[in-house]
């Protein structure tokens, strides 16, 4: 059936929904690109939005090479979706991931996998996968149901009994893997008995998917003796149709029976007797020789017609195992550029080319702005094996072209081999990021070791490192902006955060003049982030006795001082007369945090010093701290009373 087909069929059918929920000849839904399986399972299926459901039903079927009709009847036996939709049958289209493990052997649906694509697609793999592995499971175990006599239960409650059964076909088989019962004499009295169960262990499942099945699309059975089989796979190079499969006739329980093909009216006949293991393992005996496959040469380039026919041998009929619409190329080279992007510096793309001629990679030649780059096609990339079964996996590409700031026309060309021309990939504007450096001093002070400053800079040119130009006093200094800077990471992804700079330069104290420039790279101008005036304190303390006098009975003082070694307080070391106090320097100030910002406003200290009645010497030191030496205050003469 075609996508056409498939809406007129659901037109063509009385609907009365049982809620606000649309028919499905009127329903639609976006659906996603879901990758293929593997060989000989789905191909894959490329989402779009607001898909109708025919078009769902019909791309789902081409992927995973099952009759519209079997999705169709599914779709009514599961949920009465096609006469009689509603929400809850939306949701559950084909009762995919719903075991009757509930209350009552009721179903238990996994909601994962509820909408009408789920189900559809989910459906269509499960009866595929059930047919590429008829007896062994993918992972471990075998299946319950195969081709032979089998014990198929009345119902899911065991206590209900079963019964022995003839699966003659791995379709059947199927359908008993999907809905693991078959009726009771009570279920089968009445083909079209809907409601109440005539008993507890009556079943409908099968018997409802025959009679509709039967109703809608005809008989469900072939003459006796027709042969089985598979295309499996079928795909076009330069000017050739190939194809494989298997075929199988009972009426010849051992021997091979012929192939028959039509390309556009053309009869070309083969013989099914490769080896190929599936024929055996569907009917034990058959033997291993009932493959076929090769290739169907055509003298042009075009779409051709292909059906496929198992010729019968006995009191059957001949079996269409397939008809195709291909296109065949001409032996030029096929691919996609995937992306082309530009980035710092740089230009990338990448994407899968491949020459039908050989199984070798191509190459791929890239023109930008009129120069030309050469990459080779031999990376993985699984996207090419869904249009070119034959050919390997590895025909990717992928490369950088360095590239200075500016707009650039970037094209890539797949270059051919043998017959046909060489296939332009894909054309692409990009503009390379460009400009002078940005950035930010984010602070610049002096201490006793010289000038500390720090920020960052990058410059749009390029994802690397750039210089940072200092100049102090006329004498210059090179730093490199590559330090870890997480702002910068999270403001410029696309650079990183390697851009932070900073650093201790090394000058004596005093007055000092700083400038600072961030160095451009390709086009544009340094960045100039300005000139500041810089004092690097002395390495010992600084700091200022304010007063010192004599009251009755103490020698009173106050001042402030501090180290530029630290931060925190230093010590006042005080002698009266040859006796010694220690005072510590870390009393508010505010005229230290005034003048000196950065060391903030503890550093004052005051003192009582008890004393007898008459005259002293006070001598006074701040103590230093690493590099330098003590301060000196002086001494003084004070009076008592």
């Amino acid at each position: 059936m075609s996508e056409a087909e498939i809406q007129t069929f659901l037109e063509s059918k009385k609907c009365n929904p049982r809620d606000s929920s649309p028919c499905l000849e009127d329903f639609s839904v976006s659906t996603p690109t879901v990758a293929a399986v593997g060989d000989g399972h789905c191909a894959q299926y490329s989402g779009a939005a607001n898909e109708s459901a025919s078009r769902i039903i019909w791309k789902v079927a081409q992927a995973c090479r099952i009759s519209p009709a079997v999705l169709l009847v599914l779709l009514q036996k599961e949920q009465s979706l096609i006469t009689a939709p509603n929400a809850y049958g939306y949701a559950r289209a084909m009762g995919w991931g719903c075991p009757d493990s509930g209350p009552g052997y009721s179903a238990s649906c996994d909601a994962n996998y509820f909408g009408l694509f789920n189900q559809v697609y989910k459906s269509a793999w499960q009866f595929r996968q059930y047919t590429l592995y008829p007896v062994a499971i993918p992972g471990g175990g075998t299946r319950q149901y195969t081709i032979g006599t089998r014990s198929i239960q009345y119902h899911p409650n065991p206590a209900c009994g079963a019964a022995n059964i003839n699966i003659q076909n791995q379709a059947t088989a199927n359908l008993y893997l999907y809905t693991p019962y078959i009726p009771n004499a009570p279920a089968l009295q009445s083909e079209y008995l809907y409601g109440a169960s005539p008993d507890a262990c009556s079943s409908y499942g099968n018997r409802n998917f025959w009679r509709i099945y039967s109703d809608w699309f005809g008989p469900t059975t072939s003459p006796l003796g027709t042969p089985v089989g598979e295309v499996k796979a079928i795909w076009t190079t330069n000017k050739s149709i190939n194809m494989w499969g298997w075929a199988y006739d009972f009426s010849v329980p051992t021997d091979p029976i012929a192939i028959h093909i039509t390309v556009n009216g053309i009869w070309t006949a083969w013989t099914a007797n490769a080896e190929n293991p599936t024929a055996n393992a569907l009917y034990p005996g058959a033997g291993t020789k009932h493959g076929f496959g090769g290739s169907i040469s055509v003298p042009r380039a075009g779409t051709y017609n292909v059906c496929v026919y198992a010729v019968d041998q006995g009191p059957g009929v001949n079996l269409q195992l397939g008809c195709y619409n291909l296109a065949v190329a001409d032996g030029s080279p096929s691919g996609v550029v995937n992306d082309i992007s530009a980035a710092p510096g740089q230009v990338s793309l990448w994407g899968w080319a491949l020459d039908p001629d050989v199984q070798d990679p191509i190459a791929i030649h890239v023109n930008v702005n009129g120069q030309w780059t050469v990459l080779n096609a031999d990376q993985p990339n699984a996207s090419s094996t869904v249009r070119f079964p034959a050919h390997s996996a590895n025909h990717g590409f992928g490369g950088v072209i360095p590239l200075s700031g500016g707009a650039y026309n970037v094209c890539a060309y797949a270059v051919n081999v043998g017959d046909g021309a060489n296939t332009t990939l894909g054309c692409r504007d990009v503009v390379v990021p460009s400009g002078d450096p940005v950035g930010s001093l984010a602070e610049m002070w002096g201490t006793p070791n010289g000038i500390n400053l720090w920020g960052w800079a990058l410059d749009p040119d390029t994802t690397e490192s750039i210089d940072m130009h200092v100049r102090v006093d006329g004498n210059w200094t090179v730093l490199t902006a590559n330090a870890p800077n997480a702002s910068v990471g999270a403001a410029f992804p696309a650079y990183g955060p390697n851009h932070g700079f900073g650093g201790v330069i090394p000058v004596g104290p005093g007055n000092h003049e700083v400038c600072i420039w961030g160095i451009n790279q390709g086009a544009g101008a340094n960045l100039n982030f300005g000139c500041r005036a810089v004092v690097v304190p002395p390495s010992s303390p600084i700091g200022v006795l304010n007063d010192v006098w004599g009251t009755a009975g103490a020698i009173k003082m106050w001042g402030w001082t501090l180290d530029p070694n630290t931060f925190g307080p230093i010590l006042v070391h005080v002698r009266v007369d040859g006796q010694w106090t220690v005072v510590t320097a870390d009393a508010v100030n505010p005229g230290v945090a005034s003048a000196y910002p950065s060391f903030g406003p503890n550093h004052g200290f005051s003192a009582v010093i008890p004393a007898s009645s008459g005259g002293h010497e006070v001598c006074t030191w701040a103590i230093n701290v690493e590099s330098g030496s003590n301060l000196a205050f002086g001494c003084r003469s004070i009076a008592v009373s």
